[in-house]
C-alpha cells in the first residue's frame, strides 16, 4: 500500500479490518489536502487539535507529534485503527486521546478538523457538541471529497459555528472554513424516537443510528419471524443498532441470555437506553466491537444479524461475508445463525459455503430470512 505522504509526516496506514490485498487506502485526497492547508497556516507547539470523524486515523497520526490532538467519531473500527497506526508508525498509544462519539471530547480546542461523516445528523450533533469548546481564535475546518460533500454540510456549518468559505476543489476535495460567531446555546434534536406496535416498544436513537426515525424494512421483515422457545440459550444480536432484534428476542424468549454487539458507539448507546427502557435490569451484555471478533468460540446457541452493506462511503458485501465467519467460529455445532438480506445479494450461496444447512424461513418481493445450521 502506498505511503501517506503529509507535510507533518509519512505514514504506513492500514485500514480495519484488514483483508489480504486490501483494495482500498487508509487516507484521501481530503486528508492530504486538510493537512497541506494545516502546514501552510503554521500550528502554533502545543495546540489543541480536535479530529472528528478521522476514517482510519490519517489526520490524528500525522498531527500527534505536533499538536496536543483529540480524535472522536463514531466507528470501533476507526478507533482501533488509530491505535494500530500510531503502534505501526511508532507513535505512543497516549499521543492521541480518543473520544467516542456517544461522548463529548471537551476544550477548549484551537483547530478543529472535520472529516465530513455520511451521516450529516452526526456531523450536526458533533458541531451542536463544540459549542462552549472552542478557545479564542479557533478554528473549524471540515473536509471531504466533493463527490461526497452535500451542500447542506455546509448549512450546518454556517447554522451551529459561524459564516463559511469553500476553497478551490484539489485532486476532486475540498475544504470548507467556518468562523466561530457568537451563538446561543444550540438544543439538540438527537435522540429521535418510534413506536413500534409489535412488539410494542418506543425506541431512541442517538444521531448515527441507522435508519434512526423509523424501524428499516429488512427488520420489519425479520420481526415477525424471531426464533422462539430458546430456553437459556446464548443469543448474539450482531450489528445490533438501536437493539432492537436483541429486545425483541429477548421479550419473546425470558430465560435467554443475550448480548448485543455494534461497532457504532451511538448504536450501542442506543441500545443500552433502550434495553434498559424495555426490559430494566435483566442481565444483558452490550458493547461496542469488531463484530464477534472477540467472542470465544462455541460460546453460543444463536446469532440474529441484518448484515450492512457499507463501511462508510464503501458499499460491499465484505463485512457482512465476515460476520457470517465470526457467527460459524462463535456457533456451537447445531448452533443457527438468523439473518434478513435483501434477495439480490445471494446470502443463501454464500452461507451455504460455511453452514451445513441453510433454509429459507420467510420471503417478501424484497427481503428474505435465513436459517443457517452449523
Amino acid at each position: 500500500m502506498p505511503l501517506f505522504i503529509s507535510p507533518f509526516a509519512q505514514l504506513d496506514l492500514v485500514r480495519q479490518p484488514e483483508q489480504p490485498n486490501e483494495p482500498l487506502q487508509a487516507f484521501d485526497a481530503a486528508d492530504e489536502y486538510l493537512l497541506e492547508h494545516l502546514h501552510a497556516q503554521g500550528l502554533a507547539a502545543g495546540a489543541r487539535v480536535l479530529v472528528l470523524n478521522d476514517g482510519f486515523g490519517a489526520l490524528a497520526c500525522a498531527l500527534a507529534p505536533y499538536a496536543q490532538v483529540t480524535s472522536s467519531g463514531d466507528s470501533f473500527l476507526g478507533a482501533l485503527a488509530l491505535q494500530k497506526n500510531l503502534a505501526g508508525n511508532g507513535l505512543a498509544a497516549d499521543s492521541v486521546t480518543f473520544v467516542p462519539a456517544s461522548a463529548t471530547p471537551q476544550g477548549p480546542f484551537d483547530r478543529v478538523l472535520i472529516r465530513v461523516p455520511k451521516t450529516l445528523a452526526l456531523l450536526e450533533e458533533q458541531l451542536i457538541r463544540l459549542h462552549g469548546q472552542l478557545a479564542p481564535g479557533a478554528q473549524v475546518i471540515a473536509a471531504a471529497m466533493i463527490k461526497h460533500l452535500p451542500r447542506a454540510a455546509g448549512d450546518l456549518l454556517e447554522q451551529y459555528i459561524g459564516s463559511v468559505q469553500a476553497s478551490l476543489a484539489v485532486k476532486k476535495a475540498r475544504l470548507l472554513f467556518a468562523t466561530p460567531a457568537d451563538k446561543a446555546a444550540p438544543h439538540s434534536p438527537y435522540p429521535t424516537r418510534y413506536r413500534l406496535d409489535q412488539p410494542a416498544l418506543e425506541l431512541l436513537n442517538h444521531a448515527n443510528v441507522f435508519c434512526r426515525d423509523g424501524l428499516d424494512i429488512g427488520t420489519r421483515a425479520f420481526l415477525p419471524h424471531l426464533p422462539r422457545n430458546l430456553g437459556r440459550a446464548r443469543v448474539a444480536d450482531l450489528g445490533c443498532g438501536n437493539g432492537v432484534l436483541g429486545i425483541a428476542c429477548a421479550l419473546a424468549n425470558p430465560e435467554a441470555q443475550l448480548s448485543l454487539v455494534d461497532e457504532s458507539f451511538m448504536a450501542v448507546q442506543s441500545a443500552q437506553e433502550n434495553w434498559q427502557a424495555a426490559l430494566g435490569a435483566r442481565p444483558v451484555e452490550i458493547r461496542a466491537g469488531d463484530g464477534l471478533a472477540g467472542q470465544a468460540p462455541d460460546s453460543l446457541e444463536v446469532v440474529l444479524c441484518n448484515p450492512p452493506f457499507h463501511q462508510q462511503q464503501v458499499v460491499g458485501d465484505f463485512l457482512a461475508w465476515r460476520m457470517f465467519q465470526q457467527a460459524r467460529a462463535a456457533l456451537v455445532t447445531g448452533g443457527e445463525l438468523w439473518i434478513v438480506g435483501n434477495r439480490h445479494l445471494g446470502y443463501h450461496a454464500k452461507l451455504k459455503r460455511l453452514f451445513r444447512g441453510v433454509e429459507q424461513v420467510a420471503a417478501n418481493p424484497k427481503f428474505v430470512v435465513l436459517r443457517a445450521r452449523k
